[in-house]
């Protein structure tokens, strides 16, 4: 199968990734290239606590990536998963996203989680049309909260959740 945990190697490709949606993208909010170091802190920081990082290969050249973090730093936030995934600029449409989502939410029914949620700026109708997918709801819309590309920028909240805890 592509899809696998990423590793220390894969910071590089993974922050090239991430730099297009940087540069070309409301996608993220960030508006500074990453290197690879910075990517690797910030793999390593989710590791350390047991968040899941995946990566969609194919060959030797990542694809895209997938991964979950801390939605919120209170404790009682504790069992919340915020998610993001990127694919490599023009290999959209080829079912990556939807590869990287069923791993990545196995490897969250493996802890001890019970809501994951995605943030998405808006418009973003294919990732709006891949949480769906995986049974999301919108619950929040929160209007021009984001600037970029001199233009203000919403952002919805989609969540799903995953059981009943005791």
């Amino acid at each position: 199968m592509p899809v696998r945990p990423a590793t220390p190697e894969d910071a590089a490709a993974v922050a090239e990734i991430y730099n297009y949606y940087i540069a070309n993208s409301h996608a993220t909010f960030e508006l500074e290239p990453v290197d690879g170091g910075e990517m690797l802190s910030r793999m390593e920081a989710g590791w350390k606590i047991g968040y899941p990082f995946l990566v969609y290969e194919d060959g030797t050249e990542i694809l895209g990536y997938a991964y979950g973090r801390q939605f919120r730093p209170r404790r009682a936030y504790l069992h919340s998963i915020e998610i993001s995934v990127y694919i490599r600029n023009g290999r959209e449409g080829k079912a990556i996203g939807t590869s990287l989502y069923e791993r990545l939410f196995a490897e969250i029914g493996k802890g001890d989680f019970h809501v994951i949620i995605g943030g998405i700026s808006l418009p973003n109708d294919a990732s709006v049309r891949l949480h769906e997918k995986f049974g999301f709801a919108k619950v929040a819309h929160f209007r021009e909260v984001g600037y970029k590309f001199g233009r203000w920028i919403d952002v919805g909240y989609w969540e799903k959740v995953l059981g009943e805890r005791g």
